[in-house]
């Protein structure tokens, strides 16, 4: 029998229970378009991502306390509260003094409530430099900055985020000018951020109030250390090489020589990338993974419905042995007609989660006002229609086994 024949066989067969083809296809369609869409929302979130770390700067380095791995104050101690003191002033003016080094920006940070009249919010603030803003691409949007000194001399100016600005000022009263109250302690807001977000260490942006380092450390913590310094290397060096005379200065100021006493760590653009490139890939293959038992079970429901329909036309079986059809000839039938039905569920899956996935994106970037990125994977597209057309063979040859086995005289009187 010739397989364009097996095929118009199968399509007529198939073509006359409209109604069980469909539901038949059913687990397939929403097993692929489960996969798309999952595979879409995780390479779009990863995508998102790894563009507002990009954001922050491609050429910084962040320098905490705290050693990484075994050394004199590990990252688990740090973790668990212990108060690590070890990154002072003295540090980052070892780094200004790196030819390599464009500039070098301690942050403290702390939480607490501040108010503004009748209106109040929980926020976190952060005390810094005057460069802050260039080297981590914050630029103030109304308003601006503070200087260096504001810095020197402690004044109470602060810069907030613009969420946080409508929270306490309302649509229509102007920040810029008007006096708050942290701990406390009064401060002037100077200017608003342009944009908010989520920034290095998880920091909410659109929350946020920056203040002089000098103002921070001394009235509201009380402390003489740094929670961090981030330096920006100079573009005319690699970023490798400025992070070893980093780590060359600081241990020369701390009086270390083991390196596996480091009292700090230092981290680069490059290393956060990497590290959440792998985290929200694996994500990416795990949510993947889920939705694909879905085609699973869509797989045995085809595996079923073929063999009923096996059980059903054994008289027809039965026939077309009786007037020469072989084994060979019944096997390859009811196997055309288990592919054409997971390989149309395929695509039709296919279409439907491209729609999905374009619904998702006009519903973030429109209710949500995130930056979403449309991500259309090629590779679950490729990846839902070949486990489709293997789920047909690997389910479906059982079925067709069965009913090429079928002896024509018993088939015949089967009733």
């Amino acid at each position: 029998m010739l397989i364009r024949d097996a095929f118009k066989t199968s399509v007529r067969s198939l073509t006359h229970g409209k109604m069980r083809s469909v539901l038949t296809m059913l687990g397939i369609v929403i097993g692929i378009a489960s996969v798309i869409v999952l595979m879409s929302i995780g390479q779009s979130a990863q995508q998102l991502i790894l563009s507002q770390v990009q954001g922050i700067g491609s050429n910084l380095i962040f320098v905490v306390p705290g050693g990484s791995g075994n050394g004199k104050f590990s990252a688990p101690a740090s973790a668990q509260g212990i108060i690590i003191t070890s990154l002072v002033e003295r540090d980052a003016d070892a780094f200004r003094r790196e030819p390599s080094v464009t500039a070098a920006v301690p942050e403290v940070r702390g939480v607490a409530e501040i108010v503004y009249g009748s209106n109040s919010a929980n926020i976190s603030y952060e005390g810094t430099t005057e460069q802050f803003f260039e080297v981590r691409n914050l630029p103030v949007g109304k308003g601006a900055a503070f200087t260096k000194s504001d810095v020197d001399s402690g004044a109470h100016v602060a810069i907030i985020g613009p969420v946080l600005a409508k929270t306490l000022f309302g649509q229509n009263l102007d920040p810029v000018g008007k006096t708050v109250r942290i701990k406390d302690v009064s401060f002037r807001i100077a200017g608003v951020l342009a944009k908010g977000g989520t920034g290095a260490f998880g920091v909410d942006q659109d929350n946020l109030v920056i203040m002089p380092l000098t103002v921070a450390q001394k009235q509201l913590l009380g402390i003489t250390y740094y929670g961090d310094v981030v330096v920006e290397a100079s573009p005319q060096y690699d970023i490798a090489f400025v992070k070893s005379r980093i780590t060359f200065a600081l241990r020369q100021d701390h009086g270390i020589t083991d390196p596996n006493k480091d009292d700090f760590t230092i981290r680069t653009q490059e290393d956060a990338l990497s590290i959440l490139g792998s985290i929200t890939s694996i994500l990416t293959l795990f949510l993947a993974a889920i939705a694909s038992i879905s085609l699973i079970v869509g797989g045995i429901g085809i595996m079923n419905i073929m063999l009923v329909a096996v059980t059903e036309r054994t008289r027809e079986i039965g026939l077309r042995k009786a007037v020469g059809a072989t084994d060979t000839d019944i096997l390859q039938q009811f196997l055309i007609e288990s592919v054409i039905l997971t390989t149309t569920g395929g695509v039709i899956g296919v279409l439907l989660g491209a729609v999905l996935v374009a619904l998702v994106y006009l519903g973030v970037t429109t209710f949500g006002g995130i930056d979403w990125v449309f991500a259309f994977p090629l590779s679950a597209v490729l990846l839902g229609l070949g486990v489709s057309t293997i789920s047909g063979l690997a389910f479906g040859i059982y079925p067709a086994r069965q009913a090429g086995r079928k002896n024509p005289i018993d088939a015949l009187r089967y009733e």
